[in-house]
């Protein structure tokens, strides 16, 4: 299914920003600056291509039709499982920028810990929030979606690629994600 491997694929960047901000945060723990600029960009990256692009699919189209069609075990996985966390993301990162402002005024180590600590929250919740999607979600919505109803959700989210495409969404940052990943390579 076109719509599941192109999320799947899209984890794979998330996976990669994660490694980055675990990096970044060994870095402050050896004793490094905190990179404001840097963890600026990771903000970005989470809320436009992690949120915004990748998010947007799901909550917008994938999640929707099993909500509406699986029955209680689909509304249950979607609206207090997976959107929950989306959520949960979103305060992570809200919370990791308002620790930078803090710092940034004021630098001291409470909102470096905040920094540290929202950073590593986001990350821990993130790694087992797409091994869920893509280990049962997922294949969860391929069993059991009827197939005129996955052709649906492909449609939907190769229009809604072509749009992030025109805007230069993906170019845009995956970009970012190049220029951070070779600051704190593996």
């Amino acid at each position: 299914m076109y719509s599941v491997e192109l999320m799947v694929e899209e984890h794979e960047n998330i996976l990669k920003l994660l490694t980055v901000i675990q990096k970044a945060c060994c870095g402050i723990l050896d004793g490094r600056d905190v990179n404001d600029g840097d963890f600026r960009k990771i903000i970005q990256f989470a809320r436009n291509y992690a949120d915004k692009h990748h998010h947007g699919k799901e909550e917008q189209i994938l999640f929707q039709e099993m909500s509406d069609r699986l029955g209680e075990i689909g509304v249950k996985l979607i609206q207090h499982g997976m959107l929950v966390e989306h959520d949960l993301g979103r305060l992570h990162i809200s919370e990791l920028e308002k620790a930078l402002d803090q710092y940034r005024d004021d630098p001291q180590t409470i909102f470096k810990l905040g920094i540290l600590t929202e950073a590593m929250g986001y990350v821990n919740l993130l790694l087992r929030h797409i091994d869920k999607e893509n280990q049962v979600v997922y294949t969860y919505a391929e069993r059991n979606l009827p197939p005129d109803i996955l052709q649906s959700v492909d449609q939907r989210v190769k229009a809604f690629e072509t749009e992030a495409e025109q805007n230069q969404t993906q170019e845009t940052y995956l970009k970012i994600l190049q220029e951070l990943q070779s600051k704190y390579p593996d």
